[in-house]
């Protein structure tokens, strides 16, 4: 049985003051929470947030990593150095890093093998714009985006993957897919994974990266190939956080 999981992913979002109430405002909420729950703050805060949640049940996540163990790269983060500071998870690949920054799906894969080199669980996210779903390449660019990792990492490394979709055209946007079309891209990278292993393919999470919040967490959670999310504005208050955490 694939666990529930969701994932807050704050952006470029934060202040020790906010953040301090933030983590205070989730924690006070987690006795009612049976999902995983991972925080993913910018790299300033990861030593705060990590003392913040110590022998809490939430996991603490960074936002990107530079491919590389070390050297000339100025203003980048190691996978070494965000274990340093207790996270186990970080976000790969998400829309804005490949639209904004340009990042290929082949650096992203080098970004996935990073992680998985170094005991981190790269958080994968893929997705279309607005504009190839319009043209129907939804699944040609999704397809893609997951081959470019198992091309390099293999198909195993997958159990230790956890894949989030997202419709570009959804995320701050106010526009949500969608259960029918979310589960239907959901299904579809499963299927995806199954060509190579079904086994594999079944205990892949899979979470819906596209602006889910608490009035429709439920609805999309309970979709057959839908195992959490990955949540952006709603993750930056404690109160709609915890109602999405609360629907897995």
């Amino acid at each position: 049985m694939r666990r529930t999981i969701v994932a807050g992913n704050w952006k470029m979002n934060a202040s020790k003051e906010s953040v301090n109430k933030l983590i205070l405002g989730i924690l006070s909420g987690m006795s009612e929470v049976s999902s995983e729950v991972v925080v993913c703050a910018p790299f300033p805060y990861l030593s705060q947030v990590e003392a913040l949640i110590t022998h809490s049940q939430v996991k603490l996540g960074a936002q990107n990593l530079n491919a590389n163990p070390a050297g000339a790269f100025t203003g980048e983060v190691s996978a070494n150095m965000i274990k340093d500071f207790g996270a186990r998870y970080v976000i790969v690949g998400h829309s804005e890093r490949r639209s904004l920054y340009r990042e290929t799906s082949s650096l992203v894969a080098e970004k996935v093998k990073a992680a998985l080199d170094n005991d981190l669980t790269p958080l994968l996210c893929v997705g279309e714009s607005l504009e190839q779903r319009e043209a129907g390449e939804t699944e040609t660019v999704v397809a893609e985006q997951i081959n470019a990792v198992i091309e390099l990492v293999g198909i195993g490394a997958f159990r230790n993957i956890i894949i989030a979709y997202e419709p570009v055209w959804a995320i701050g946007t106010g526009k949500t897919a969608s259960p029918e079309q979310a589960q239907a891209v959901h299904l579809f990278i499963r299927s995806l994974l199954g060509e190579s292993n079904e086994s594999i393919a079944q205990g892949t999470p899979i979470l819906y990266g596209g602006s889910m919040n608490a009035g429709n967490a439920n609805e999309l959670i309970s979709c057959a190939d839908i195992d959490g999310g990955l949540i952006g504005g709603a993750a930056l208050k404690a109160e709609d956080f915890l109602q999405i955490c609360k629907a897995g």
